[in-house]
C-alpha cells in the first residue's frame, strides 16, 4: 500500500525545540548545570501532559499572561522569569535545516505535505509570519485552533477529517513517543523522528517512501 501523504510535527522536527538548553540560556542564574536545567524544564512544561498549564496554552484555552502567572504560582519561580522564558521561545524555534531540505525535496516531487502541531497562538503567528517554506504545506492543524492536543486521540481524528487524509496511507512524523503510540493505535503510519536522515531510512525500511499524487 503506497504512502499518499506526509504529516509533519513542528517542534523538534521542523523547528528547534530543546527546553533545557533554552532554560540554560534564559535562566543562567537558575540553571547552573544540565541537571538543574532539565528539572526546571520538567517543572515548567510538565512534559506537555494534557491538562497542564502549557498544554492548555497549546490548545488555546489559556492566554500567555495567565499561563505565566499560573506557572510562577505553582513553581515558586518569579513571574518575570517565566515571562522572559516565554518571550525567548519564538527565536528559539529556529528551522531545522536538514528537515526543511527534506520537506522541500518532497514538495518538489509533488508529495502532498501536511502538519499537525501542538502550538500556542502567539508562536503559531510568529512561525507563519517568518518562514516562507511553510507554504509548501497543503494544509495543517494547529492545536490552538481546534482546542485539542496531542497525544490525545481526538486531534488525530480531527486532522484526518479536516485534511481528508487516510491514516493507513499517511506517514506521521513526530519526535514524541507518546504521540507516535497514539497515532499507531489509530492506524497511522507513524515514525519516531530523531533526524531527517534517520527518518528517511526508517521510511525506506518500512516500504513507506511517499509518492507524488499530483
Amino acid at each position: 500500500m503506497t504512502t499518499e501523504a506526509v504529516l509533519f510535527d513542528f517542534g523538534g522536527v521542523l523547528f528547534n525545540w530543546q527546553p533545557a538548553r533554552l532554560i540554560q540560556t534564559v535562566w543562567p542564574h537558575l540553571a547552573r548545570d544540565d541537571a538543574q536545567a532539565l528539572s526546571l524544564a520538567q517543572a515548567v512544561f510538565q512534559s506537555f501532559v494534557p491538562g497542564s498549564e502549557w498544554s492548555e496554552f497549546d490548545r488555546g484555552a489559556l492566554p500567555a499572561d495567565e499561563v505565566g502567572r499560573r506557572i510562577a504560582a505553582r513553581t515558586g519561580l518569579a513571574e518575570a522569569d517565566v515571562h522572559a522564558l516565554m518571550a525567548a521561545i519564538p527565536p528559539h524555534l529556529a528551522p531545522v535545516q536538514p528537515t526543511v531540505g527534506w520537506l522541500e525535496e518532497l514538495s518538489e516531487q509533488g508529495v502532498p505535505l501536511y502538519f499537525l502541531s501542538n502550538m500556542p497562538a502567539p508562536y503559531r503567528d510568529h512561525l507563519v509570519a517568518h518562514h516562507g517554506f511553510l507554504q509548501r504545506f497543503r494544509g495543517g492543524v494547529f492545536s490552538c485552533e481546534v482546542g485539542q492536543v496531542k497525544p490525545n486521540a481526538d486531534i488525530f481524528h480531527t486532522t484526518a477529517q479536516r485534511l481528508g487524509l487516510n491514516p493507513a496511507r499517511t506517514v506521521f512524523v513526530d519526535d514524541h513517543p507518546r504521540n507516535i503510540e497514539t497515532a499507531r493505535a489509530l492506524g497511522w503510519r507513524a515514525v519516531l523522528f530523531t533526524d531527517a536522515g534517520q527518518c528517511q531510512q526508517a521510511l525506506a525500511a518500512q516500504g513507506w517512501l511517499p509518492t507524488a499524487q499530483g
